[in-house]
């Protein structure tokens, strides 16, 4: 009967195997790093027993050792990479004791075994979002040595599109590689007849067009096999191809559009890229493809009205989209098998995560499509009780979801109808002024600029904000460093004094203090400028008021209309 090897289930064996590692004959040595790596394979326990065991140091100072025999060097290098196949946590280890740049360096080698083993290590560490990217083009020659290794192996084109998409989420990096003709290099992958080297392509594409103006338009113009890269995105699009293909190509052609390389008239936009993002947010897909649908969607779709009112009509998108926000885990096969404690909070947490993930992209995609036109925001709001789900995400733990729900707001309180009605039956202003209370700037500075639209004085929500303490709240936001939430802060309370009561002009005008009224006057942000102005016209627009204000202000105020008219 052949016997079933149990690595390191005995601690004197664990350390014979871990001395050996040492051992100055090359042979034991060798033998060692095989057996380690084979222990290693498939099991995350046996990776963290390794990795505390402080075995990596050991063998990052064999692949780096030169006078060390190549197999030796490969073997040491493939068992970092079986040790970077376990959880996130082994990442960052690894990480954390400097493997990257022993790995980098191991590039430089001439011999082929070593480079493949290196780059795959490379590959699996930087699929993590703890890797240190800034080490990809930290040193300019990297991206060069990286291209010119395309061409040995398929494995080598994974590996190097992977590595090289985690490395070019800035301008500088985005336009280094540009220069490095990376481009006409991924162009090329995307032909390839691998799937899994056309993913990591069309990944490192997207990476470098996202807000890239002078990318995207050379990407725009750029052909491989007598066709554009454009058309070439067109055709991984095509219903025939893998569904997450299909999303990377849509979300290649959605940033070349957003950075202006492709018109939103062009029938790359209408005719594939939108209807195929549509088509990709239905109920049929998997989670997590549905959820990037619906983001690239709400970025295609966010700046240009006529997108807006063409998806808005695309395939049921509406209620496409609500149905996101009634996530329901589904039935697991394994329900018969008991799971540990761990195990079942584990499955929770992910489902909580899907969930919140569903909404917030729904949210998003809501606020895009409700950015400008009246009947679209009615039809989004007549959509399966939508107000009821946007006042709970406003409440969410999640800050996603909670920023995407008050964009969604934000959205639809540009309508005047809407406001009048559906925001005061559900009183969304109450769960407004609670996130208002020490959210983060992202938060505030969109929850602020909702709150202006609920204090135009059709609003029905103006009164009781009012009696919430919003005086107080506005007034500090004047205050502060972010120049939009200085302006949000000082537009609603213009919108606050627009023929309103002399007690609420007199409780400002003391909130606020006419010295803070002077340096917002001095203000480098000229929109901050002309709403301070447009205060104090609100401030002293009848005579009554005027004399009131005068009768406690009045040098101040005088002060203040010299000030403005030397300006």
């Amino acid at each position: 009967m052949v016997s079933v090897m149990h690595p390191f289930m005995d601690v004197e064996c664990s350390r014979s195997y871990i001395d050996e590692l040492y051992s100055p004959e090359v042979d034991k040595c060798l033998e060692a790093i095989v057996c380690l790596k084979n222990s290693v394979i498939g099991s995350n326990r046996q990776k963290g027993h390794v990795i505390t065991q402080g075995v990596v140091p050991r063998l990052l100072q064999l692949v780096g050792d030169n006078m060390m025999p190549i197999q030796l060097k490969a073997e040491a290098t493939v068992t970092l990479g079986s040790l970077a196949k376990g959880t996130e946590d082994h990442i960052k280890a690894l990480v954390d004791m400097g493997v990257v740049p022993v790995l980098i360096a191991g590039l430089g080698s001439d011999e082929v075994k070593l480079i493949e083993a290196c780059l795959r290590c490379l590959r699996t560490i930087f699929e993590f979002s703890c890797a240190p990217v800034g080490l990809i083009c930290q040193d300019e020659n990297l991206p060069l040595r990286l291209l010119s290794l395309i061409p040995h192996s398929v494995s080598n084109q994974v590996c190097v599109a992977t590595i090289l998409a985690a490395g070019c989420k800035t301008a500088e990096n985005q336009n280094l590689l540009c220069r490095q003709e990376a481009v006409p290099a991924l162009a090329a992958l995307l032909c390839s007849p691998h799937y899994k080297v056309q993913m990591p392509s069309l990944r490192c594409l997207a990476n470098m067009c996202f807000q890239n103006q002078k990318v995207s338009a050379i990407v725009a113009t750029s052909s491989f096999g007598g066709k554009s890269v454009p058309d070439l995105l067109v055709g991984l699009m095509a219903r025939d191809k893998p569904s997450e293909m299909q999303m990377g190509a849509a979300r290649c052609i959605t940033y070349m559009h957003r950075a202006g390389a492709v018109s939103a008239e062009d029938p790359k936009i209408l005719y594939r890229t939108l209807p195929c993002l549509v088509r990709l947010c239905k109920k049929d897909r998997p989670c997590e493809e549905r959820v990037t649908a619906a983001e690239t969607l709400a970025y295609l779709t966010e700046v240009d009205t006529e997108l807006q009112r063409l998806a808005s009509i695309s395939n049921h998108l509406v209620p496409t989209l609500a149905e996101l926000l009634h996530y329901q885990p589904e039935p697991s096969h394994t329900q018969a098998v008991q799971l540990t404690p761990s195990q079942t909070a584990q499955r929770l947490e992910q489902e909580v995560k899907t969930a919140q993930d569903m909404k917030q992209a729904a949210f998003r995609a809501f606020a895009s499509l409700g950015a400008n036109d009246e009947d679209i925001r009615k039809k989004i709001i007549e959509t399966d009780n939508l107000m009821d789900h946007i006042v709970s995400g406003l409440q969410d733990p999640s800050q996603r979801v909670r920023l995407a729900a008050v964009r969604c707001l934000h959205s639809l309180s540009r309508s005047v109808q809407q406001l009048r009605t559906t925001f005061q039956d559900h009183s969304v202003w109450r769960p407004l002024m609670q996130l208002l209370q020490g959210a983060s700037d992202d938060i505030l500075t969109v929850a602020s600029s909702t709150l202006c639209n609920l204090l135009l004085e059709f609003s029905p929500s103006k009164e009781p904000i009012l009696e919430s303490g919003a005086v107080d709240l506005l007034c500090g936001l004047t205050r502060r460093q972010d120049p939009a939430l200085r302006l949000n802060g000082i537009w609603a309370l213009m919108n606050m004094a627009f023929q309103a009561e002399q007690k609420i002009k007199s409780q400002i005008l003391h909130a606020l203090g006419t010295d803070q009224i002077f340096r917002l006057l001095s203000d480098p942000e000229v929109g901050v400028l002309m709403k301070t102005l447009g205060l104090l016209r609100n401030l002293l627009s009848t005579k009554p008021h005027i004399d009131h204000i005068m009768g406690l202000h009045g040098n101040q105020i005088m002060q203040i209309s010299i000030s403005c008219m030397l300006f």
